[in-house]
């Protein structure tokens, strides 16, 4: 008996390709990320030119943390980052999407174990 093969309409949407390759790049991460990060660290993924910049896929960082202490932090560690990356990028933290405002950035607190990610825009050229 030979198996069943079906075809379907592959979407050539420059949209929906960058969409998949960001879906892509995520599905990566966070299954490369499976470990959990050492005690009272949470990890931070950078993607795209946020990787560029800080030479790294992700790191551990100390626990807790707020979103202003982050934004502190990482422009200490990498100088520029703030106004060259950051402005533009969104940002998840265990796969939600934070808005980022003046209260958010007091309020919302990373814990232990959790994973912030800084997602760049991505372009479908």
């Amino acid at each position: 008996m030979q198996p069943v093969i079906t075809r379907r309409k592959v979407s050539t949407s420059p949209f929906l390709n960058t969409r998949r390759r960001l879906w892509k790049m995520l599905e990566t991460h966070v299954l490369h990320s499976m470990s959990n990060p050492p005690n009272r660290q949470f990890k931070i993924l950078y993607f795209a030119s946020a990787a560029t910049y800080t030479q790294k896929s992700s790191e551990g960082l100390p626990a807790p943390m707020t979103l202003a202490e982050l934004f502190k932090h990482l422009e200490r560690s990498y100088p520029g980052i703030g106004e060259k990356v950051l402005t533009s990028c969104l940002f998840t933290v265990n796969l939600d999407y934070v808005d980022v405002n003046e209260d958010a950035m007091k309020s919302t607190v990373i814990k232990e174990g959790e994973e912030v990610a800084i997602i760049p825009p991505v372009s479908s050229g």
